[in-house]
């Protein structure tokens, strides 16, 4: 979900929400805000594209008018990126099993004398 970003208060604060579902066995659908500059960031992405998202974790404490503390977490983004655009460079295809064979001619006397 790519949402509409929206202003707050009387110094224009904005705030625009994502959405994104991990891709596992059981999904995640995970909240995160882009705040003020980053909102725009959304506007080239659409619902179905794979991205990566680059967030921060933000913690914040309040106090009720009770006295009792409260804490609240959230999620903000600041970078998306298109993985299909981008190849994932960090994320090599990851090659079969099978396409390796084990060594058969390894003979002991030729290792290295290197530590490591």
């Amino acid at each position: 979900m790519v949402g509409e970003t929206a202003t707050f208060g009387n110094n224009g604060f904005r705030k625009r929400e994502l959405v994104v579902t991990t891709e596992e066995q059981y999904p995640q659908h995970i909240m995160i805000e882009f705040v003020q500059d980053k909102t725009d960031l959304l506007n080239n992405f659409q619902v179905g594209q794979n991205v990566k998202v680059s967030i921060n974790l933000r913690g914040r404490e309040w106090v009720n008018p009770q006295g009792e503390t409260k804490y609240f977490n959230s999620i903000q983004g600041w970078r998306i990126e298109n993985l299909a655009a981008a190849g994932a460079p960090d994320m090599p295809p990851m090659p079969p099993a099978d396409a390796f064979e084990p060594a058969t001619d390894f003979n002991e006397e030729d290792h290295d004398d290197l530590p490591f």
